[in-house]
């Protein structure tokens, strides 16, 4: 029997059956390649990855990659599937441990953002929150947040690095960037910052606190070096142009392969660094927002100009132009309305 046919029920691939099995809870399954490496299917849509002993590990590193977070956030979803098929095809040498999930497959299978409620807001353990409690969201990252710590115990003494991947719900004029969790004290490594640029990815965005996202969770509680990676706009499966998505399809492909970093070459040899200057909370019944619903990401706005107020607060421009990042006022009280961010300055690869 095939290693698809083993690990996916007679699926084609591991995206169809992860959406054929969306609302099962189904069985540890295992297989091991041809050339040694074992494929653990721990869960609808989680796979351990781990390379036979003995194999060289040039870079020693472990490595997670998650997408589908948000259900319908589908072009990360479909790269990772497809280099999950050429693997299992024996298309290419596995050299690094590595943990892949798509997050939140009965989303995926609706076709929805989500189904109950924003998962990447639970992570972090706000998942334990009295107002998720019951929710299958929570319960799935608790259990994601899980795999993640026994994947890190597992391979102690590697460098360990998480990409979650996604596309946005709006349209942005930076298409690709990438957002850098906030850790006290901790810098982005020079390296990460050549993957991100191999990724195709221009920009990168360092948050200014600890957040509930899953990228977050890895940075601080595993010390993981850790990015969600925003790839382009939101389309249903099979309406990607996976063209567009070839830089990452190539720099993960790499990684997993444990080959060196390939020099960094125009256009993408330098990345703008953006700083949060602001966080943009719905502050109750009075909240009013004065950005447009068609709003683009990174749209700049000028000094002065009052971004949203309420009946006893406001906020306005300072003193230099600053940009705003996933707004979106449809969300409940309390939660993250939008980020307003300020160019910090830019990484130039070595």
């Amino acid at each position: 029997m095939s290693a698809s046919n083993h690990l996916f029920d007679f699926h084609p691939d591991w995206l169809a059956h992860t959406l054929a099995s969306a609302s099962s809870d189904l069985p540890e399954t295992k297989h091991q390649l041809p050339d040694g490496t074992q494929v653990s299917r721990k869960a609808n849509g989680v796979l351990w990855l781990t390379p036979p002993a003995g194999r060289e590990n040039p870079n020693q590193e472990a490595l997670i990659v998650s997408a589908g977070v948000h259900g319908n956030e589908t072009a990360p979803i479909e790269v990772l599937n497809g280099l999950v098929s050429e693997l299992l095809a024996g298309q290419w040498t596995l050299a690094c441990p590595a943990l892949l999930m798509l997050g939140n497959p009965a989303a995926m299978a609706a076709g929805e953002r989500f189904v109950d409620v924003n998962m990447n807001r639970l992570f972090n353990g706000a998942h334990s929150r009295p107002e998720y409690k019951g929710l299958p969201e929570a319960a799935r990252a608790r259990f994601l947040e899980e795999m993640c710590r026994q994947f890190a115990m597992a391979h102690q003494g590697l460098a360990l690095s998480h990409y979650d991947l996604h596309t946005a719900i709006r349209p942005s004029k930076r298409e690709r960037f990438a957002l850098y969790p906030f850790v006290e004290s901790r810098s982005v490594p020079a390296e990460q910052c050549e993957f991100l640029l191999e990724a195709e990815v221009e920009t990168l965005l360092l948050q200014h606190r600890e957040s509930t996202v899953f990228s977050s969770f890895t940075a601080t509680l595993l010390e993981a070096e850790s990015f969600t990676v925003e790839l382009g706009k939101v389309e249903p499966f099979g309406k990607n142009d996976l063209r567009r998505f070839r830089g990452i399809d190539r720099a993960l492909r790499r990684r997993f392969c444990g080959q060196p970093a390939p020099a960094v070459q125009a256009p993408f040899d330098h990345l703008t660094v953006f700083e949060v200057v602001h966080e943009i909370l719905n502050t109750g019944p009075a909240f009013r927002f004065h950005v447009p619903d068609d709003v683009a990401n990174f749209t700049e706005y000028q000094p002065g100009t009052v971004i949203w107020e309420d009946d006893e607060a406001r906020y306005q421009v300072g003193t230099a132009p600053e940009a705003i990042v996933f707004p979106n006022p449809a969300v409940p009280v309390g939660q993250r309305v939008g980020l307003m961010i300020r160019a910090k300055g830019s990484f130039g690869a070595r």
